[in-house]
């Protein structure tokens, strides 16, 4: 956490932040071009906004793309914001929409202090899965509210699988898209990847927006036994279950 206030004390990597967030998955000479400042300054800082976890990198053949990483102000927010400050959620949602872009692709790294084969069976079991995610509430058929299925599976270190959103008649409309998660230990530490692919520009942030919550969320069961009880807004429910009601109105 003393590294991400450390990055973010810094005007130019906060600058940084914004064009990813404005375009999320840029190379560096996209990133140098849109700085007053030589190339080597520019990897200086993306290098401290790294070891921050506030940006992550992935190769694409010969480039490397750097993404925007909403996790680690997730945490802060976790820590020092909704401890003092609960009144102030409401606020949230415009730091959520300034932090995070919207791209063909989504990647969120979050380090957790737990072993690969807990956290595989973690986001691997349904029934462990609902104790740090959002769920449907208790009238609504889980299958009401996402579907997917398992389409590849590394034990202990890569799962891919496809959702389908079914929450809202806005998602709904959305096709499937691809959820990947790699699991890379590190001492007694492990690294959790979740790249969400197959996005669209016009998709809403529902479809991805709620993944620092989650990995936040996943990160507190597994080393203090207690996730963050997500809850469902209660105005989505209320149009899900005027959603249905409408459905059954016109069968």
């Amino acid at each position: 956490m003393d590294a991400v206030f450390r990055a973010l004390a810094d005007p130019t990597r906060r600058q940084l932040l914004d064009e990813l967030f404005r375009v999320d998955g840029q190379s560096l000479s996209a990133l140098e071009q849109r700085l007053p400042m030589t190339r080597f300054g520019v990897m200086k800082h993306l290098r401290v906004l790294e070891e921050a976890n506030l940006v992550t990198t992935r190769r694409r053949g010969r480039e490397k793309l750097h993404f925007l990483n909403a996790v680690p102000i997730r945490l802060v927010h976790d820590r020092w914001v909704s401890k003092y400050a609960e009144p102030w959620a409401a606020a949230l949602s415009e730091l959520k929409r300034n932090l995070e872009g919207v791209s063909m692709e989504k990647v969120f790294e979050v380090w957790i202090r737990s072993t690969p084969e807990k956290i595989w069976e973690t986001i691997s079991d349904d029934s462990i899965r609902q104790q740090y995610s959002f769920n449907p509430p208790p009238d609504m058929n889980p299958d009401d509210f996402a579907t997917g299925e398992t389409v590849e599976e590394e034990p202990p270190h890569r799962l891919v699988q496809t959702m389908k959103a079914l929450w809202s008649p806005e998602v709904e409309k959305y096709p499937a898209t691809t959820i990947t998660y790699e699991i890379n230990p590190r001492g007694d530490m492990c690294q959790l990847r979740v790249t969400h692919s197959d996005l669209t520009e016009e998709m809403s942030d529902e479809i991805w927006g709620g993944w620092p919550m989650i990995l936040s969320s996943l990160k507190s069961l597994l080393e203090t036994g207690e996730s963050l009880n997500l809850q469902i807004p209660p105005e989505a429910i209320e149009q899900w279950r005027a959603q249905k009601g409408a459905q059954g109105s016109a069968a």
